[in-house]
């Protein structure tokens, strides 16, 4: 299952982000989308969980919660 997060924290990287959310099972990949040229963060980002079961719980439970100080959208 592949997962939208937006509403990032600049500060959020690929470890925070998969670190928030392997608390709900085992996550394949997170990753931050980067913008090329300023290799700063968009804003949003993509994580891949491949038991959707596990997927939805992340969803449920992360969607509008604080992650590096700003409350996600998942």
């Amino acid at each position: 299952m592949d997962i939208y997060v937006g509403n990032l924290a600049y500060a959020t990287n690929d470890e925070s982000l998969k670190a928030a959310f392997s608390v709900y099972g085992e996550v394949a990949s997170a990753r931050v989308v980067r913008d090329r040229m300023t290799d700063r963060s968009k804003g949003f980002g993509f994580v891949e969980m491949p038991d959707p079961a596990q997927g939805q719980a992340a969803i449920d439970a992360l969607n509008g919660q604080l992650l590096d100080g700003r409350p996600i959208r998942v």
